[in-house]
């Protein structure tokens, strides 16, 4: 049983048939799935559906490209939602240079405040890190995130970068981008990291992986990861499953 541990399931995109792709997940053999906020408000109905179906949980934060939005209001909302069930985690958090939506200063200062709220109610943290490897590092070693630890979700860094985030307690996720054929450096990465430190995960709706790109991406879809590092492992992709399952369970001490 697989378990796709960053999803969207709030976004407008699941709003006409969220319950035929919880089920198609189901039927494709998926366990459990993080439905994964952005914001104040995606956080809210993360935690909702959550509440609706038992298969998913989830985690609040706000993304980098939400900081300007972030203010006390926001972060007492964060607080608040981590006390209700099944909120395993903080995040989205971190740094994302690719798009600057946010200016890169407030990036940082609201990555350090969820870094400090999350050892405050001692829960992992989900790591965005998109053209920001060298400050997103520096942070989680100033901020001593290792203290809670968590997931560099859709990793899109070098090797030498997730080996220095595994001896700090983190674990490395892998989405649809693994699968494209112009993912050497990806392929690399699974290579070098221990399978006992990866997770798989859709990302979805975006970044389907390459049987289904062009399609809106879905939980279900996350077996194509999977069969992927398996590929690269040359490893049995029943391994694969047990691993990466078990390291989410314990990531985000899930049941």
């Amino acid at each position: 049983m697989l378990i796709d541990t960053h999803a969207h399931l709030d976004v407008d995109r699941f709003h006409r048939d969220r319950d035929e792709v919880v089920k198609r997940a189901q039927e494709k053999g998926v366990e459990k799935i993080i439905n994964v906020g952005f914001d104040g408000p995606s956080s809210e109905m993360a935690v909702k559906l959550a509440e609706k179906y038992d298969m998913v949980y989830t985690a609040v934060g706000i993304h980098p490209h939400d900081a300007k939005k972030a203010d006390d209001d926001t972060y007492e909302l964060l607080y608040n939602l981590t006390k209700r069930d099944k909120v395993v985690a903080l995040g989205e958090m971190g740094l994302d240079y690719y798009r600057n939506l946010s200016p890169r200063e407030l990036q940082q200062e609201v990555f350090k405040t969820q870094i400090s709220l999350a050892k405050e109610v001692d829960l992992p943290i989900v790591i965005h890190d998109r053209d920001a490897h060298g400050d997103t590092l520096k942070i989680i070693k100033q901020e001593r995130a290792s203290l809670v630890g968590g997931v560099l979700h859709c990793f899109s860094g070098s090797s030498e970068m997730a080996l220095e985030c595994i001896k700090m307690g983190f674990y490395i996720s892998f989405a649809g981008p693994v699968t494209y054929p112009n993912a050497r450096r990806l392929i690399k990465v699974v290579e070098d990291v221990p399978l006992e430190r990866m997770l798989v995960e859709t990302d979805c709706p975006w970044l389907s992986p390459e049987p289904q790109r062009g399609k809106r991406n879905e939980p279900a879809y996350v077996q194509y990861v999977a069969e992927k590092i398996a590929e690269i492992k040359n490893m049995p992709l029943e391994e694969v499953i047990r691993i990466t399952t078990k390291n989410a369970k314990d990531v985000f001490r899930l049941p």
